[in-house]
Formats: C-alpha cells, structure tokens, sequence
C-alpha cells in the first residue's frame, strides 16, 4: 500500500498541532498542518512582506537550521511524510529532516526542548525542491507522539503531512472495558479500498466526531449502469460486533437508497479476491441526513477482522460506527 494511502497522523482534525517553532518571522507554523491544499495570493502582502501559505522563517545570517516541534493527533508508527512546498520558489529550504520521540502524558515547551528527551533520527537531511510534493518512505516501527522537524538553513514550507498507521494503547482500553467503536480511526481502524470516492475522501468514514458538512462525509459520483459503491475497512483489532450507526447526516438529495455490512477475519492490508464474507447487516433502507442505529438487526458471526460496507446505488454516508468488544 503507497503510505499516502494511511492515515495523517498529525492531521488537525485529529489533534495534531505544531507547538512551537524557533522562527516564524513570515508565515505562522500553524499552516504546516492545514487540512485544506495551499493556496497562492497574487498582490498580497503583510507589513512583514509576502503573504504565504505556509510556515516560513526568516532569511537566516549565522549558522544553523530552523526548526518546529509537532504533536501528532494520533500517536503511531510513522510510514512516510510529504513535504509540500507548493508555492515556495525562490524561498523553498535547501533541505529538510525529521526526528521523533515517544513521550507520555502532555508534555511542554519546556520538556520537549529539553537535552533529556530522546529524538530518534526517521529522515536524514533530505534535499528538497521547490514548489513540489517531496515524499520520503520511513522505515521505522516504533511508536512515536512527537516530531521535530527541521530545515536547513531556513525558508518556508507550505504543508506536512505525516502518514502511518494509528497505535493505540491497548492495555488502557482493555482495562476500561465494555464496547469500542471497532472501525474508528482513533483505535487504529483504516478504510483500505473503495469503488469510487470522486466527492469526499473514504477516510471520512472513521473520523472523529460527527461531520461538519457535506463534503466531511464518504461520497461517491453518481452510478449510471448496473451495480453498487463499497467501501472495505480494517478494524483496529479483530472483535465481535454489537451494534453499529450509520450517519447520513448533510446527505439530503444524495444519500443512498440502502445498505449493508458483511465482515470476515484474515490478516493484512491487501485483501484477497476470494474471502468467506458473512452478512452481518442485512440490506436496509436509509433515510436522509439521519443518524441510523441497529441493533436487534445486527447478526452474530463471531470475532471478525475486516468488513466490506455496501452502499445501493451509491451516494453519500457521513460516518459509520462499529461497536463491539474487543478479544
């Protein structure tokens, strides 16, 4: 799987957040994570000077490198990472690298800067080009919670994305006990493959929260021929599922007639064409902008891994939630 295809782990809708940078003298460190692409201003300037859509630092005269600290919403193993400098022409860094830590709790400034927390080295100075899409591959699998990253020798980047796969602290969610959302983004669930997603990302499924709009929802372009939209999930750890709640929230003219949910349990990202999918809803009408809970509907088929969640025609679905226990 290209790791572009993981989830953001430093995505502001998850939590993430850059919490400090040495130099912002131009543009402010908090665009590096915006969720919206960046955009270009023809004419507009600040009394700094050029308005960017990113973070960027002054043109530095002494040694050195300039460098921000980011708290990734969902703590995890870090895959890859793009650095965007869309934009950045002549004031794009000459380089850029990455460091990470693991550290518990909610530290600060003060303790993430300090000479005793231990940065581990994920991407060596890389050369980067300006105005692109600089992805890097990591090989790494530990657990991190934090980034340092750090251009060389200063300049501006546009947006970071920081893509792998969501680790949760399992022993603290054993310890609570009772039902998890089974398929949630925060408890390492990821939508692997769809039919089409051409209006809003499959991610939007998993997320957070409920949908702000139309467009933080799953939404497929309008089917023409025979057939119907599916979307294929990984659950965070296999589990037996309880209940579940399909949110057609904002979908009023373009929700789906109806759908349904099979499961089965195997292993990996890539799944096989042949697999014993067991039905686990069976097809069910929708309404608009509703939020649908089943229960008594829901069919037992024991511990399960993936699912596959059809939607009939197509259309759009705003998130869906899999309760269940957890082995």
């Amino acid at each position: 799987m290209d790791f572009t295809e993981l989830i953001d782990l430093a995505a502001e809708k998850l939590g993430g957040a850059v919490l400090f940078a040495n130099d912002e003298f131009f543009a402010p460190k908090e665009n590096l994570l915006k969720a919206s692409a960046p955009v270009w201003a023809e004419g507009k300037y600040t009394d700094l000077g050029k308005w960017m859509d990113g973070w960027e630092s002054r043109r530095r005269r002494t040694p050195g490198f300039d460098w921000c600290i980011i708290r990734l919403g969902l703590f995890g193993r870090i895959r890859g990472v793009v650095v965007d400098t869309s934009f950045f022409r002549g004031n794009y860094p000459e380089q850029g690298s990455l460091e990470a830590c693991a550290v518990d709790g909610h530290p600060d400034d003060e303790q993430l800067t300090a000479e005793s927390t231990q940065w581990v080295e994920i991407l060596p100075p890389s050369a980067l080009a300006g105005d692109s899409q600089n992805a890097f591959p990591i090989e790494n699998d530990q657990r991190f919670t934090h980034l340092r990253f750090k251009i060389y020798p200063d300049g501006g980047v546009a947006r970071l994305r920081v893509y792998g796969e969501v680790v949760p602290d399992w022993e603290r969610i054993k310890r609570i006990g009772g039902e998890i959302d089974l398929a949630a983004v925060e408890n390492g669930g990821l939508v692997l493959s769809c039919s089409d997603m051409f209006f809003g990302h499959r991610h939007n499924l998993i997320m957070p929260g409920r949908a702000v709009n139309m467009s933080d929802g799953w939404e497929t372009k309008r089917r023409r021929g025979p057939g119907h939209d599916w979307v294929t999930i990984k659950l965070g750890t296999p589990g037996q599922i309880k209940r579940l709640e399909v949110d057609t929230s904002y979908f009023k003219g373009n929700f789906p007639e109806s759908c349904s949910l099979e499961a089965c349990k195997t292993v990996g990202n890539v799944l096989p064409v042949s697999l014993d999918w067991k039905r686990v809803l069976p097809r069910t009408k929708l309404q608009a902008h509703t939020r649908h809970s089943f229960e008594e509907a829901v069919l037992d088929v024991g511990t399960v891994s993936h699912l596959r969640f059809n939607i009939f025609p197509d259309g759009g679905v705003s998130r869906l939630r899999v309760y269940g226990t957890i082995e």
